[in-house]
């Protein structure tokens, strides 16, 4: 299927794209700030850049795009052109999130992925259960975890999901 937009439209539409301060970044900063965390933004000294760090708990939390980051949700959906292009994109990006989050948790960070469906689309949670998990998570002393449209996830460092009640 050819693209619906011709190249240079494709291009601008993609130049457009930011790496910060997204829609989702700034619902999950708002979300973060009502719950009373201090943290920071974006810091280049630790690996993947996360979006929000919060000293005191010791914790760091990305605001995954589903597409950018490969979540196996509604939202993503693999492109129509240029695919293998596009799979390779992806592919790196995650590989990158895996090297990045297992550096970040061997220097004794803990983790949170937040991926975009929890907090847009029709699917997302509402500003409560995100606030509700993002605390339960945070207070925790959880090492990683993830929320997505369902809630909230433990994983395990090979990336596997823990089952409930482990």
């Amino acid at each position: 299927m050819a693209d619906v937009h011709s190249k240079a439209v494709r291009s601008k539409n993609m130049r457009a794209i930011t790496t910060r301060d997204t829609a989702i970044e700034k619902r999950l900063a708002g979300l973060l700030s009502e719950c009373g965390f201090a943290f920071r933004t974006q810091d280049a000294a630790l690996a993947g850049r996360p979006d929000f760090v919060i000293d005191e708990q010791r914790c760091v939390i990305f605001a995954h795009g589903c597409f950018w980051h490969h979540h196996h949700c509604y939202l993503f959906k693999v492109p129509a052109t240029r695919t293998e292009f596009w799979l390779e994109k992806i592919g790196r990006n995650v590989q990158r999130d895996r090297r990045d989050i297992q550096r970040l948790l061997s220097e004794g960070w803990r983790v949170l992925l937040v991926w975009e469906c929890a907090l847009r689309g029709r699917e997302k949670l509402s500003d409560r259960a995100l606030t509700e998990r993002l605390e339960e998570w945070i207070c925790s002393g959880g090492q990683y975890a993830q929320i997505d449209t369902l809630g909230i996830h433990s994983i395990s460092e090979s990336g596997w999901q823990i089952p409930p009640g482990s």
